[in-house]
């Protein structure tokens, strides 16, 4: 069973920054696509970035791009979302998410349980 589980979110100001890191149980994390989803109140969940198993390729919502950071550690199996400039639009629950082919497919099977990130104006 692949278990995902989310650090490193809080309480910042706007303009400041935040490291979110997920890191994932088991053997195949470098199998994996990986990603971030958001969901903000009242909101549906919302893509954020994802990352191929290499880590050669990333994506981001318009929103977050220039402004975000994806990243991942095959050797710690952890992935790594760096945001910067956050503005009160950010405030959401993050979802670290992964899956095989998850990219090409459009669907992550494994879900983190979330973590509060909230941006004060």
């Amino acid at each position: 069973q692949v278990q995902l589980v989310e650090s490193g979110g809080g309480l910042v100001q706007a303009g400041g920054s935040l490291r979110l890191s997920c890191l994932t149980s088991g053997r195949t994390f470098s199998t994996y696509d990986m990603g971030w989803f958001r969901q903000a109140p009242g909101k549906g969940r919302e893509f954020v970035s994802s990352i191929s198993r290499s880590g050669g390729s990333t994506h981001y919502a318009d929103s977050v791009k220039g402004r975000f950071t994806i990243s991942r550690d095959n050797a710690k199996n952890t992935m790594y979302l760096q945001m910067n400039s956050l503005k009160p639009e950010d405030t959401a629950v993050y979802y670290c998410v992964g899956g095989l082919d998850a990219i090409q497919q459009g669907h992550y099977y494994y879900w983190g349980q979330g973590i509060q990130v909230t941006v004060s104006s």
